[in-house]
C-alpha cells in the first residue's frame, strides 16, 4: 500500500503521538514517585505474582507496602499454579533490576515505571486511533489520564496482584481495536497492539479469561482499515488464531495445584473454584440475616449448617471443620449456586445491589498505598488524584439505581457510533463491565470492592469515549492534524480533505462554498 500523504500532515500526527506519551509519562512518573513511592500493599495473593516471577513468599496480608522482594538465600524454587500476567510484568522488572546489580529483587518502582509506559502507550494509542479533530482527542486523554491516575486504580500497576494488568490490557485493547479501523500501517500497528492487550488482559486473572470471547468478537466486527474481502479476514483470523494459542499455551504453562479436596486441578482456577462457591454460598446466600433454614434446604445442605451462617472459608469457624462436611462438598459448586439464584430472583437483586455498591465504591479500605518507613500508620491510603473514585462513592449507596443508568447510556451511545469502529469500542468495554460485574458479584462473595475494580475500570474508559460527540458519517474521519485519511466510497479522497491547520477551508477555497478535494490519496488495495 503507498500513502502519498504530505510531509507535514505525517509530521503533525507524530507531534502529537509523541506529545500525548511524552506529557503522559511524565505525569504518571511524577504521580507515582512524588513526594513518595506509592503502590497496593499485598492482600495475601501477592505470593502467586511473586512466585511466577522466580521469588518465593509465603506472606501473610500486609498492612505496608514492600518496596522491594528478595528471594530469601536457599529458598525453594516454586512454580506458580494461578496465572496472572502481572508475574510477566513483574518478571521483566526482575530482569531490569538485574541489570542494574540486584539480582533476584522485584522493585516496585521499578514495576511500577515499566506499568507507566505501557499506560502511557496505549493512552497514545487511544488518541491517535480516534476519528476527531485534536482538540477533542485531547480531550478524550485528559479523561483518561483522570481515570488511569485516579488513586482507586494506580498503585496496582505496582503490586504483586492481578488487576494491574488488566487495566493496562483493557487499554491497550481499547487503543488496538480504534488504530485497526485506520488505513495503511497504522491497521496493521492496530492489529498487533489488540493482540498484546488481549493477551496482557484475558490472562489477568481467572475472572478475566470470560473477555477472550468477547474480544474475539470485536475484532472480527472492527473492519481493518482500507481491507477488504480475503486480506480482511485472514487478519482478523491471524489475531483470533494468535490470542487463543497463546492464552492456552500460558494457562497450561503452570504448575497443576491440588484443589482442596485433595484433587490435581486440569483448568484454570480449579484449585479456588470451591472456596470461591463456599464463600458465596455462606457469605452470600446463608448469610444469617434470611430464612437461613430455607436456605439450606434449597442449596442441599443439612440443617446443622445453620451455626456456620456468615462464616467463609478463612472464617475461624467455618462448616469446613464439620465432620458432615465431606458429604456434602459436591454441594459447593457453580451450578448449585447459580441455580438458587435462578429460582430467587429476589436475593438475586439483592446480592446485585450490593455488587453496585461494591463497584462504585471503587477502593477497598485494606490495601494501604505506603511501605513502613513512610512514617504513615498501617493501611494508611493516599489521595492524590481523588476525583473519579470520588465521584462513584458518592453515588455508590444508591447502588444498581446509579450503576444501571450508566450502563444504559453507554449502551445508547454505542447504538448511535454503531456504525464506526467507536461503536464496537463502546460495546466491547460495556459487554466486559457487565460479565465482570456478574462474575465478581455471584461468584465470590468475598473482597467485593476489590473483585469488581476491573468492572469499574472498564464502564469508565467507556464513559469517557461515550462522551464523545456523535460521528456523522458512518467513513472514519481523524482530525484537522490527521496524517492519514481514508478514501472515501465515492471520490477516493479523504473525508475531511481540503480543511485547513484551523479546521476551515483553505485559502483558496471560497468559504461560501463547500469544501473542495485538494490532496489524493493513491491507495493500491482501493479496489478491495
Amino acid at each position: 500500500m503507498k500513502l502519498d500523504v504530505p510531509k507535514a500532515r505525517l509530521g503533525s500526527e507524530a507531534r502529537l503521538g509523541i506529545g500525548v506519551f511524552g506529557t503522559s509519562l511524565l505525569l504518571f512518573v511524577v504521580r507515582f514517585l512524588v513526594p513518595r513511592p506509592i503502590a497496593m500493599s499485598n492482600n495475601g495473593d501477592g505470593g502467586r505474582v511473586l512466585c511466577g516471577a522466580g521469588i518465593t513468599w509465603k506472606g501473610l496480608p500486609e498492612p505496608f507496602v514492600h518496596l522491594a522482594y528478595t528471594a530469601a538465600p536457599g529458598a525453594t524454587p516454586c512454580r506458580p499454579t494461578y496465572l496472572l500476567t502481572q508475574s510477566w510484568l513483574a518478571e521483566a522488572s526482575v530482569g531490569l533490576a538485574r541489570l542494574a546489580g540486584f539480582p533476584a529483587t522485584l522493585s516496585l518502582v521499578v514495576l511500577g515505571l515499566l506499568s507507566s509506559i505501557v499506560a502511557a502507550a496505549a493512552i497514545t494509542a487511544i488518541v491517535l486511533g480516534l476519528p476527531y479533530p485534536v482538540r477533542v482527542r485531547l480531550a478524550v486523554a485528559a479523561g483518561l489520564l483522570l481515570v488511569v491516575a485516579d488513586s482507586a486504580f494506580f498503585g496496582y500497576f505496582a503490586a504483586i496482584l492481578g488487576e494491574g494488568a488488566a487495566f493496562l490490557g483493557l487499554l491497550l485493547i481499547t487503543g488496538g481495536l480504534l488504530l485497526t479501523a485506520r488505513e495503511g500501517r497504522w491497521s496493521y500497528a492496530g492489529l498487533a497492539v489488540t493482540f498484546a492487550g488481549g493477551v496482557l488482559a484475558v490472562n489477568a486473572k481467572v475472572q478475566t479469561l470470560i473477555i477472550l470471547p468477547i474480544l474475539v468478537l470485536a475484532v472480527l466486527l472492527v473492519r481493518p482499515g482500507t481491507l477488504r474481502g480475503t486480506k480482511r479476514w485472514a487478519a482478523a483470523a491471524l489475531v483470533v488464531g494468535a490470542l487463543g494459542a497463546v492464552t492456552l499455551f500460558a494457562q497450561q504453562s503452570v504448575e497443576p495445584a491440588r484443589a482442596p479436596d485433595g484433587t490435581y486441578t486440569a483448568f484454570p482456577g480449579d484449585d479456588s473454584r470451591e472456596i470461591n462457591m463456599f464463600n458465596s454460598i455462606f457469605l452470600n446466600i446463608v448469610d444469617g440475616e434470611h430464612d437461613t433454614q430455607a436456605d439450606l434446604a434449597a442449596l442441599g445442605l443439612p440443617p446443622s449448617f445453620a451455626q456456620y451462617a456468615g462464616n467463609g472459608w478463612w472464617h475461624p469457624h467455618p462448616a469446613t471443620m464439620d465432620p458432615l462436611y465431606p458429604g456434602y462438598r459436591d454441594k459447593m459448586t457453580r451450578e448449585n449456586v447459580l441455580g438458587y439464584f435462578a429460582s430467587h430472583p429476589g436475593r438475586t437483586l439483592e446480592v446485585l445491589d450490593q455488587a453496585a455498591t461494591d463497584q462504585l465504591t471503587a477502593r477497598p479500605g485494606y490495601l494501604g498505598s505506603f511501605d513502613q518507613e513512610a512514617g504513615f500508620a498501617p493501611h494508611a491510603q493516599e489521595y492524590r488524584v481523588p476525583v473519579v473514585s470520588w465521584l462513584t462513592r458518592l453515588i455508590s449507596p444508591l447502588g444498581l439505581l446509579a450503576l444501571v443508568p450508566i450502563w444504559l447510556f453507554v449502551l445508547v451511545r454505542a447504538w448511535n457510533q454503531r456504525r464506526g469502529p467507536l461503536g464496537v469500542v463502546l460495546a466491547f468495554l460495556l459487554t466486559v463491565s457487565l460479565t465482570q460485574f456478574g462474575t465478581a458479584a455471584l461468584g465470590d462473595g468475598i473482597e467485593g470492592v476489590k473483585h469488581q475494580s476491573v468492572a469499574l475500570f472498564t464502564i469508565l474508559l467507556a464513559l469517557v469515549l461515550a462522551a464523545l460527540p456523535q460521528s456523522r458519517s458512518s467513513e472514519p474521519r481523524w482530525g484537522r492534524n490527521s496524517s492519514v485519511g481514508g478514501p472515501s466510497s465515492a471520490g477516493g479522497t479523504r473525508p475531511d480533505a481540503g480543511l485547513g491547520q484551523n479546521g476551515g477551508t483553505s485559502s483558496s477555497t471560497n468559504t461560501s462554498s463547500p469544501a473542495k478535494p485538494t490532496r489524493k490519496i493513491v491507495d493500491d488495495d482501493a479496489s478491495l
